[in-house]
């Protein structure tokens, strides 16, 4: 995905990575309802991305809400990619699209069709999937298709006879100490 620079991704590089990640999830771009975006919020960046969005998710009658993680934290730069695919996972396992903070106002050169900027907490709708995209310094492009864990019936775990739990310390004092506690 060589770009321009950091702030210009290759928005058709972008492109392929989604139908990429779709293809290998065995998904359609309609079955997915948030996109994690990786939302710079640079004002050439996030037209591009949201365009690249466009061209994949295309026009549907159910809108596809897009996020971005960066609004609450800020860009973690190498770690930006781990910390959107956290949130993700957070709200698949908690059915809840969050809201954007510190949304105000769209780019006016973003033009989002189907797709609708995530202003407000809504649920995560059931059997819906989600998608991560992040972007490298070098022209990295990573795209990751998600759904919610399957549930797990009290049945499965009675079975279970023996769990185990790890246990790390720095010295075999402390570790005594951790076990004991």
């Amino acid at each position: 995905g060589r770009s321009n620079g950091l702030t210009a991704p290759n928005g058709v590089a972008q492109q392929r990575v989604i139908r990429a990640a779709l293809a290998n999830a065995g998904a359609s771009p309609d079955q997915v309802v948030y996109i994690e975006a990786h939302g710079t919020g640079t004002p050439l960046g996030d037209p591009i991305e949201i365009g690249a969005l466009r061209a994949v998710f295309g026009d549907r009658d159910n809108p596809c809400a897009v996020g971005s993680v960066k609004t609450n934290i800020g860009h973690l730069e190498a770690a930006a990619g781990v910390a959107s695919l956290i949130k993700v996972v957070l709200s698949l396992q908690h059915g809840e699209i969050p809201g954007q903070l510190h949304f105000k106002r769209l780019n006016p050169a973003i033009e989002l069709g189907s797709l609708e900027i995530a202003d407000h907490a809504r649920p995560f709708p059931e059997g819906g999937l989600a998608g991560v995209s992040s972007f490298g310094f070098g022209g990295t492009n990573a795209h990751a298709i998600l759904s919610a864990a399957p549930p797990v019936s009290a049945e499965s775990v009675a079975g279970r006879s023996l769990s185990l739990l790890t246990l790390s310390a720095r010295s075999p004092e402390l570790l005594q100490r951790l076990a004991a506690s």
